[in-house]
């Protein structure tokens, strides 16, 4: 038996079922096709990120940061007086816009930027080299100084610590000593001679007159902090001086591993009602001297 051959499939549009217009190309499949189809767009729906409301404000863009090169906490510095020494602060401008910041230093040494003022293109960094330049008199220890930041009315801190290489030496004095015979008020001066920091030092203060001491009070912590080369004036009040005596004072001020500082001066106390009582002692004395002669000379006239 002969089979019937199959019809070759038309070429072009294939009509559509139950007639119409032929299926076009690009057209949406159907059946299995057309499921699996619909699956792979909500895949891609659900991967994608949700659309920003109509009505709400896009998200803030990141704000420029200033901070020192390599991502450092803070800057730090060491080097003994007299010198420059350099490094970099890295400004990161992540916004769509150039960026204008102004760039300025403070602290014990003297900060100075490669340019004062740097403008920074979107999305880009700027790493600015500045020197601090260490004075000769500058003292040997731990400093701290500032490195500021400032665009768009926000300003960055960062922290400069600036260690001073060199032999480390305290040295405390005490200077411009004196006594208000007004008020009995001690006035002094403290001093660091040294090249370290004087925290709390202490001070003690002893008076001695003609009969004994008229003064005496143990060493205490002040409350101070003296930096080198930094002078503090001072009082220390005095609730009872003597109304008639000679004195000598002596302020001894200590802090640690410096040797102790003493001062001396003197002063006299000479009020008014005690010089009166001064002067009423002689008196009373010539005259019970005199009362004493004439009993006598009465009592040897009566016997003769």
């Amino acid at each position: 038996m002969t089979r019937p051959e199959t019809p070759a499939a038309p070429r072009g549009p294939v009509p559509a079922a139950g007639g119409g217009r032929p299926a076009r190309r690009g057209a949406p499949p159907r059946g299995r096709y057309a499921l699996l189809a619909a699956a792979a767009v909500l895949g891609t729906l659900a991967a994608a990120p949700p659309a920003t409301p109509r009505g709400t404000a896009a998200p803030p863009a990141a704000e420029w940061t200033a901070a020192p090169a390599a991502g450092r906490p803070y800057a730090y510095l060491e080097g003994p007086a007299g010198s420059v020494l350099e490094d970099t602060l890295s400004v990161t401008n992540p916004g769509p816009r150039a960026l204008t910041v102004t760039l300025t230093g403070e602290g014990p040494a003297a900060v100075a930027f490669a340019a004062r003022t740097v403008t920074v293109p979107a999305r880009t960094r700027a790493d600015v080299p500045f020197a601090v330049t260490v004075a000769a008199a500058t003292p040997p220890g731990e400093h701290r100084g500032t490195v500021r930041a400032a665009a768009g009315g926000r300003r960055t801190e960062v922290d400069l610590r600036l260690k001073v290489s060199g032999p480390r030496l305290a040295a405390l004095t005490v200077e411009d000593a004196r006594v208000d015979r007004a008020t009995g008020t001690l006035h002094y001066t403290l001093v660091n001679r040294g090249s370290t920091l004087l925290d709390r030092p202490r001070l003690a203060v002893r008076a001695d007159g003609l009969l004994g001491t008229v003064l005496d009070l143990p060493d205490r912590a002040l409350p101070l902090t003296l930096r080198p080369g930094e002078r503090a004036a001072r009082t220390e009040p005095w609730p009872d001086p003597p109304a008639l005596d000679s004195v000598t004072v002596r302020l001894t001020a200590t802090a640690p591993g410096a040797t102790p500082a003493t001062a001396a001066t003197a002063a006299v106390f000479a009020s008014a009602p005690a010089l009166a009582g001064a002067a009423v002692l002689p008196l009373a004395a010539a005259g019970g001297a005199a009362y004493t002669l004439r009993r006598r000379a009465r009592t040897k006239g009566a016997t003769t």
